[in-house]
């Protein structure tokens, strides 16, 4: 296959014959038809290599790659070592693009200039049934390294497009989080060390779905929770300026995860969270915060009854016009 033109798809893959079809055919819908698209199925025990396979029989883009069970990070440095093309894009095996997303973001690459490395895009959370439960809508471009100080802007690792060698100027994702029972903000690392050395640009329109399960990686809240202090301790150790920010982000952080613990009623973490948040503030900032997490949990049950109101509709096969958005969900 000839790299004029063409991106780099890397796809990690552990377990997702019940969501990798999809994902592999709203890739390959995309409109811009020059990909190279690499599944690293990192010691799967069900059918994902079956799935995969059947796929690469329609379309010749599809290459299947195996390696021993060894975590995300690892699988997306394998992907990022057998990339043949000057721009990577990752996407994870449950979640979904819109047709014209590479294109898109391709676009608005050139037209940023050098000094950018990375374009993502607007975000719908879905549900297993890939209905949109919430949207994710940041503006920032740019210099973004104090924001990334303050928690993950990008938001997931299936949004963004880089540069090849911006990604491999960092060395890549860290391997070491697993090693240290802190998995789950490789993403948020990768992103702060790019911040570092390049500017971000954004499209403005909702091209990805994010899943987000009980069975996610980010739903083990605890481990979530000792991944992103390890990454806050690097990001205060770099820019002891930035404390204030990094310290901010931190507790907007154990906010969300309290609020994930309500919505998957981890009973057991809800006090532990709350505890935490506290600690962390007093008076009426904590009310404030605890508040925060009710909140979305409030915001959460109303998209849902307004969806079952209408009926629930899981999305066309061909990954199409979900992410249009519906006017009736609260995206606040």
């Amino acid at each position: 296959m000839s790299t004029a033109g063409c991106v780099s798809v890397i796809i990690p893959a552990y377990n997702a014959a019940a969501t990798i079809d999809e994902t592999l055919r709203s890739v390959r819908s995309q409109t811009h038809r020059t990909l190279e698209i690499l599944v690293i199925d990192d010691g799967s025990t069900d059918e994902t290599a079956d799935v995969v396979c059947a796929q690469a029989a329609q379309d010749s883009r599809i290459r299947l790659v195996r390696q021993e069970n060894r975590g995300v990070a690892v699988a997306r440095n394998r992907g990022i070592e057998e990339a043949t093309a000057e721009l990577v894009a990752f996407v994870d095996a449950d979640d979904l693009w819109a047709p014209e997303k590479i294109e898109k973001q391709i676009a608005a690459l050139r037209k940023a200039g050098p000094s950018v490395a990375l374009v993502y895009t607007w975000s719908a959370t879905i549900d297993a049934a890939s209905r949109i439960t919430e949207r994710y809508c940041p503006t920032e471009a740019g210099d973004v390294l104090e924001r990334m100080c303050f928690g993950n802007l990008v938001g997931h690792c299936s949004s963004p497009l880089v540069t090849k060698t911006a990604v491999l100027e960092i060395g890549g994702f860290d391997p070491s989080l697993r090693a240290r029972r802190a998995q789950g903000c490789e993403d948020l690392q990768f992103y702060f060390r790019l911040a570092e050395r390049h500017h971000f640009a954004i499209v403005p329109e909702y091209l990805t779905g994010y899943r987000q399960t009980s069975t996610n990686m980010s739903s083990d809240l605890l481990q979530m929770r000792r991944s992103y202090a390890l990454v806050a301790d690097e990001m205060r150790r770099k820019y002891p300026r930035l404390e204030s920010t990094v310290a901010l982000g931190t507790t907007e952080f154990v906010a969300w995860a309290l609020e994930r613990a309500i919505v998957l009623r981890r009973l057991r973490l809800i006090p532990l969270l709350g505890a935490l948040l506290v600690s962390r503030n007093s008076g009426r900032a904590a009310r404030i915060l605890i508040g925060r997490p009710l909140r979305g949990l409030a915001r959460r049950l109303r998209n849902v009854l307004r969806t079952g109101q209408r009926g629930t509709r899981p999305m066309p096969a061909e990954f199409p016009r979900f992410l249009i958005g519906d006017p009736d969900l609260d995206a606040s």
